[in-house]
């Protein structure tokens, strides 16, 4: 018999039940989701792509882009709500930059993984 079902409902497998190594808190569950909901926009993904190489104003994201600077502005605000890019000011300048490796190696693997011939 490959499972029975206990009172509860709950159906046991013949090979046990399954246990994760680490919980993750659903805080952190969150967090990903939303990070990764910024992150999944071809034009947004295309301005991490150039953060990777570290700090770009959005003057030199707008021209990298071909992209009016209100249209660059907002895709970065997207970012930064995220938790995937942090801003600094300089006079009249906005500066952004990667959060942290953790999203350098996130897209950076991801980039990789995606051009993979599957």
């Amino acid at each position: 018999m490959r499972g029975s079902t206990t009172p509860a409902g709950n159906i046991e497998h013949a090979h046990g039940q399954r246990r994760p190594a680490s919980a993750v808190s659903a805080e952190a569950l969150t967090t990903a989701a939303r990070l990764f909901r910024s992150a999944g926009d071809e034009q947004r993904l295309r301005l991490l792509e150039f953060l990777t190489e570290g700090e770009w104003c959005v003057t030199e994201l707008a021209q990298a882009t071909e992209a009016n600077l209100s249209t660059v502005s907002q895709r970065l605000s997207v970012l930064r709500t995220g938790g995937l890019v942090v801003r600094r000011r300089e006079g009249k300048h906005a500066w952004y930059r990667l959060a942290d490796e953790h999203v350098a190696d996130l897209i950076s693997n991801a980039l990789a993984h995606a051009g993979e011939n599957h």
